[in-house]
């Protein structure tokens, strides 16, 4: 009994003594390892952001479920926590409920990689915007405009014929924004498609037709003058011996900039006032980013043509006959084809108080129709040049009756 019991002791400190050499041999050896490897910095450690997100999230709603098993009174109806409420008035409207810190009022048309980091997908961002209201038969015309922007200009075609895919023939067009809807006019588009917290990024934004010859324009140049002269709409110089046009858009071979005319006698009661001053056409205007917010919300949503919106451009700057102007030294000739020529039926009744006084038909006491049964662009064009005429004599009248009587017998005929 003595040997079985001094055995049993023998074997249970045996057993302790190998513990203790395998724990320090254990340490040993781990330590060697361990001073065999380089030492990593756990900082210099890249995980992937998808990873690391998800451990955010997954830290951030411990802390929170922590907080509201340590705060009951965090909690609202049930189990579930209530939203902490947020009120910044200064914020948009709608989004007075959110951090200020999340808000992104204002857009672009960048476009951008479906990969990668976005602070990579622009190599350069444009800073100026031009539009052309199109249809597939002035493609080649279109070409020859785009070809006299630099890269610094995003270029965005409205389709109003619905051919959209036929221009990846052009290079540019890869690069385009095209929007399509049939039969609609550009200031449709501009309502809809133009917002100014949409266009918010670009500095100028070019708001063209498509029957627009480009030889003598160069887009930089033209921005340096407009920037230089301090115009906020501006438009390039037209050909004077070319179609209908204004003497106050006519090029001048003289001068840089324009921003005042003589025109037909009795035409301007106030020589800074339109069509003698603060006044560019519709075919080819230039606005300001600040002009345009301006100009965006004047346009009505029913307006189709843009007639009359020339005459009221003058509201959104001030002074408006010195920061309206046509550029000269950079001009353009206008080849007079309607927009939407081809998309016209060829049997239609035109009301023509609606064509040639869509902001004083208020003040006119007759209404007729003419019934056109072609698109005859020189029939077309001579009712807008009725309308030019006929617009201002009545205008004139108009504003002549505002005057008190005393002033009005040298201007009116009653």
């Amino acid at each position: 009994m003595g040997n079985l019991h001094r055995s049993g002791v023998f074997r249970k400190s045996n057993d302790s003594a190998r513990l203790i050499i395998t724990t320090f041999m254990g340490m040993l050896l781990g330590y060697f390892i361990g001073v065999s490897f380089p030492s990593v910095s756990l900082t210099k450690i890249s995980l992937p952001s998808t990873l690391m997100s998800s451990f955010d999230i997954a830290f951030n709603d411990d802390r929170h479920s922590s907080a509201s098993r340590s705060f009951p009174e965090n909690l609202g109806s049930g189990s579930t926590p209530s939203t902490p409420k947020i009120y910044v008035p200064t914020n948009p409207r709608g989004a007075e409920s959110l951090p200020p810190g999340i808000v992104v009022s204002e857009s672009d048309f960048y476009l951008r990689r479906l990969w990668g980091e976005p602070s990579e997908d622009l190599k350069r961002k444009p800073k100026y915007l031009v539009t052309f209201t199109v249809g597939l038969e002035q493609k080649n015309n279109i070409d020859a405009a785009v070809k006299k922007f630099s890269e610094d200009f995003q270029i965005m075609l409205f389709h109003y014929d619905g051919w959209t895919s036929e221009w990846d023939q052009f290079e540019w067009s890869q690069r385009a924004v095209h929007v399509s809807v049939r039969k609609q006019t550009k200031w449709w588009y501009a309502k809809r498609f133009l917002h100014p917290d949409v266009v918010a990024a670009y500095e100028y934004i070019f708001i063209w037709d498509e029957d627009l010859g480009v030889e003598h324009f160069n887009a930089e140049k033209y921005i340096q003058l407009v920037k230089k002269h301090g115009l906020e709409i501006s438009q390039p110089g037209l050909e004077p011996n070319n179609g209908l046009t204004w003497q106050m858009t006519k090029r001048r071979g003289d001068r840089e900039v324009h921003k005042d005319t003589e025109e037909k006698p009795g035409w301007c009661s106030d020589p800074h006032l339109p069509p003698c001053a603060a006044f560019v056409e519709i075919m080819a205007p230039v606005f300001s980013r600040e002009a345009w917010r301006c100009v965006w919300h004047m346009i009505q949503n029913d307006l189709v043509h843009g007639w009359g919106l020339d005459f009221a451009l003058r509201r959104c700057v001030d002074p408006a006959h010195e920061k309206i102007g046509v550029v000269d030294s950079q001009w353009i000739v206008h080849q007079v084809i309607p927009s939407l020529g081809s998309q016209v039926c060829h049997h239609q009744i035109v009301n023509l108080s609606v064509i040639i006084f869509p902001y004083v038909s208020a003040f006119l006491a007759f209404r007729f129709n003419v019934e056109i049964c072609s698109c005859d662009d020189s029939l077309i064009w001579s009712l807008h040049y009725l309308r030019k005429t006929i617009l201002y004599t009545r205008s004139m009248h108009i504003a002549c009756q505002l005057k008190s009587p005393s002033t009005r017998s040298a201007c009116c005929d009653d």
